[in-house]
């Protein structure tokens, strides 16, 4: 990734999606030659020349300060993902060519103990570039088994815009595809020089058109917590609360718990996905559907045939 090309258009697309009157700015009743304020407004109201704004906006970051660039993202209204994300790209940290890639990633033993007595909890430990590295019994139910990958799918991002399946897991898939894009930027903006990952962005580039409209916005998201509505194979529809947990000394991991609010009917889903994915049907199903989310899908249908009504219920 570019650093100069990357900071021009994040700075113009921000830009183009503010207009006159958010900022405090009289509107007009003239149609604007671009959308969005102009280099002239932006740079007024951030206090700084039009000329100093605008050789920013042309990708050269070199030596400016702190507070001129705490003034334009108050300006801009960054959110504080985006805000590192600019610092970052003004000032990149001296790396050396594939140290990141270098860089063995794997989940701390007791953390892996932790995940695996979660045992009414789905959850994964997430890394750089968004590679799931960590996962426990219930979290592979419910998105699908990780073991069971390549390790080059074991990725949110691939999960995501190459899975057929979680189109139809993700009930809002475009919020889901679009946090994913952010997040992804996020982390090119933290490791800019990782093959890896710029092999993994060519890839969805060049296999998702969602993925390359998305990825054109140039949206920044971190993990944080929220809902999720999704349409599980085995047991329906889930209405599910997740949180992100960063574990002490792992600077580039996340952990992510999902779980349902107690008594409802998502809840009793829930428990009936985690009773399934203790039996050894689930096991051999995973296995002879190769584990993908898909398998899950198939496995769900043979599982619902044997269980008659009793995941429609749960759902």
């Amino acid at each position: 990734m570019d650093q100069r090309t990357e900071l021009s258009e994040f700075l113009r697309s921000r830009r183009a999606r503010l207009r006159p009157e958010d900022v405090g700015l009289p509107g007009t009743t003239t149609r604007r030659r671009v959308p969005g304020l102009r280099r002239e407004e932006l740079a007024q109201l951030a206090g700084v020349s039009t000329a100093y704004y605008t050789r920013l906006e042309q990708g050269h970051g070199e030596n400016v300060s702190v507070a001129v660039l705490d003034a334009i993202a108050r300006v801009l209204r960054l959110s504080p993902a985006e805000r590192e994300h600019l610092g970052r790209l003004t000032k990149p940290a001296r790396r050396r060519p594939g140290r990141a890639a270098a860089r063995r990633q794997c989940v701390r033993p007791a953390l892996q103990q932790l995940l695996d007595a979660m045992e009414g909890v789905p959850a994964y430990v997430i890394g750089r570039r968004l590679d799931v590295i960590g996962w426990n019994r219930l979290g592979t139910a419910l998105l699908g088994d990780f073991a069971a990958m390549p390790p080059e799918q074991r990725n949110m991002a691939w999960h995501v815009f190459l899975d057929p399946a979680a189109h139809e897991l993700y009930q809002d898939w475009e919020g889901k595809a679009t946090d994913v894009v952010g997040m992804l930027r996020l982390d090119a903006g933290r490791d800019p020089d990782d093959p890896r990952l710029a092999s993994l962005i060519g890839e969805l580039s060049l296999k998702s058109a969602d993925f390359r409209r998305l990825w054109a916005a140039h949206g920044i998201q971190d993990k944080g917590h929220g809902t999720k509505q999704l349409h599980h194979p085995v047991v329906g529809r889930l209405s599910l609360q997740y949180e992100t947990l960063r574990p002490a000394g792992e600077p580039d991991q996340v952990l992510v718990t999902y779980h349902a609010e107690p008594g409802s009917s998502s809840a009793e889903s829930l428990r009936l996905l985690a009773s399934w994915a203790a039996t050894d049907d689930h096991a051999e199903a995973a296995a002879a559907t190769g584990g993908s989310t898909g398998g899950v899908a198939r496995a769900g249908q043979a599982v619902q045939g044997g269980q008659g009504g009793q995941a429609g219920q749960g759902a």
